[in-house]
């Protein structure tokens, strides 16, 4: 099992009350499996499912996180929909 960090950004750092925290997986799915056992509320949830992910500074799009494997220092960003304009 690798050890990873998930970095958060904007609203996915206030509902998971830090900016980064490392977890233990071999995948994506895992990785974000892990954050979702330390943060069950719902708001973290609903953040997460509507985030883009960036594995690697690599974007994850549509790929499965089932078939993303990570690896000892992989970096995980996740990165909440940014209103602006």
């Amino acid at each position: 099992m690798a050890k990873c960090t998930i970095r958060y950004w904007a609203a996915a750092k206030e509902a998971a009350g830090t900016a980064e925290e490392t977890v233990g997986a071999a995948t994506l799915a895992e990785a974000l499996e892990a954050a979702c056992r330390l943060h069950p509320d719902d708001r973290f949830q609903r953040v997460l499912g509507s985030s883009s992910l960036l594995v690697d500074e690599r974007p994850v799009g549509r790929r499965a996180h089932g078939d993303v494997p990570v690896a000892d220092g992989t970096v995980i960003e996740v990165l909440p929909p940014f209103a602006g304009g």
